[in-house]
């Protein structure tokens, strides 16, 4: 697909299946991030699809929906600094990185960790620090 048409499905996507979303504000973020950039090529004309993908390594990267209504639920407001458990692909991040001051999240997985760093840095996401451990601790 082209980036032209992973737009469009990424239109499609917003207003398809986050219609029950009605924080504005979560809607943009979600409309801004490249969803099709945080997952495996062999999996990337699904990335718009209402469905949790595999990225590897066991994991997934959640269904739009999912992380469009845990972000909503978060009521987050723009000073505000997150830290996440797990960055898995590096979506929910990104998505945070739209309505935050900075988003802190760990990883124990290292190529995990490796892939979401280089996806955020190749978008020009400065606000989010992805550090690879255990964050058990936080």
């Amino acid at each position: 697909m082209t980036d032209e048409q992973f737009s469009k499905a990424r239109h499609q996507m917003v207003r398809d299946q986050l219609a029950a979303i009605t924080d504005q504000r979560v809607i943009r973020a979600m409309q801004a991030v490249p969803r099709h950039r945080f997952v495996p090529a062999n999996v990337r004309e699904l990335a718009y699809n209402d469905r949790a993908l595999p990225i590897g390594f066991d994991q997934t990267i959640s269904q739009p929906y999912v992380v469009a209504f845990m972000t909503a639920h978060l009521q987050t407001k723009p000073s505000d600094r997150i830290l996440e458990i797990g960055t898995g692909s590096g979506y929910q991040a990104a998505v945070l990185a739209q309505l935050v001051a900075h988003v802190y999240t760990i990883e124990i997985n290292s190529p995990l960790a490796e892939r979401a760093r280089e996806t955020v840095e190749s978008l020009g996401l400065t606000n989010i620090s992805v550090r690879n451990g255990d964050g058990y601790q936080g």
